[in-house]
């Protein structure tokens, strides 16, 4: 017979998953339907370690939504995800809301903890119960004669196909290039017809103390030359800042000056 608490609980976690699987299928942005999958995933797990199947609940987090959304995260970032997608708040809110569920799991998990006590009769118990179940041949042992036995070549063929599944996906992701691939003879010749750069970009700057690609080179007064770094690194906010390169040479300069008095 199915109990109160665990009918409630099916009901929770079966919109739960409604909602991710739906999110899975009308999200609009890749991310989103991984998130969505994921979550669909977990809430099954749950729904397994309710009804006492733990060994399915726990391989149900693990495998699906570790190794399975690995495979969907991997093709994500083979795609590519627009640069500008990442500098705009889609989902309003949305650091707030994971602000609130991480102090109310946080929460969860320390109330949780704070209830559990041991004691040498219960834990000789579990060892005697662990000790008993080893020695017979259980569940798990059941299931892994299945996979790797009875079943090892529709497991192997299930796998096949999600990596088919990734390479379909990474197939139909390329884009064909609309224009010829510039050479590097083309955008020197292109410079010089636009008067632009004739000479090249400048290179970072290269300190006593410091060698990077984000730090800006100096101009001969001291002002940071903002081409010398990649426009990538700018976009990110990603650029150090020479102040305490310029400190440095002043400070020395300074030195040099009060030893010239001497």
């Amino acid at each position: 017979m199915t109990s109160t608490a665990e009918a409630v609980a099916f009901w929770v976690l079966a919109a739960v998953a409604t909602f991710g699987a739906l999110g899975l299928v009308f999200a609009r942005k890749a991310v989103h339907a991984a998130l969505g999958m994921a979550l669909t995933m977990v809430t099954l797990g749950v729904i397994y370690l309710i009804q006492k199947a733990d060994f399915l609940g726990v391989i149900q987090i693990f495998v699906y939504t570790g190794a399975v959304m690995m495979i969907f995260l991997f093709v994500i970032m083979l795609i590519g995800v627009d640069s500008s997608e990442s500098l705009v708040e889609t989902i309003k809110g949305q650091r707030w809301w994971s602000f609130i569920f991480t102090i109310g799991l946080a929460g969860v998990l320390f109330f949780t903890l704070a209830q559990v006590s041991f004691d040498e009769k219960s834990m000789q118990a579990g060892m005697d119960r662990l000790v008993a179940n080893n020695d017979a041949t259980g569940n798990v042992t059941g299931i892994a004669e299945k996979i790797f036995g009875q079943y090892v070549w529709v497991f192997e063929v299930t796998s096949a196909l999600l990596i088919t599944a990734a390479l379909g996906a990474m197939v139909l992701a390329h884009r064909e290039r609309i224009l010829p691939r510039q050479t590097q003879a083309a955008w020197a010749a292109r410079r010089v017809r636009e008067n632009r750069a004739v000479a090249g970009l400048p290179a970072p700057g290269v300190y006593a103390r410091h060698n990077a690609v984000d730090t800006p080179a100096l101009l001969p007064d001291g002002r940071p030359e903002p081409k010398s770094v990649s426009r990538v690194l700018v976009a990110r906010d990603q650029v150090a800042r020479a102040d305490g390169f310029r400190d440095v040479e002043r400070h020395i300069e300074r030195e040099i000056a009060e030893g010239d008095t001497k």
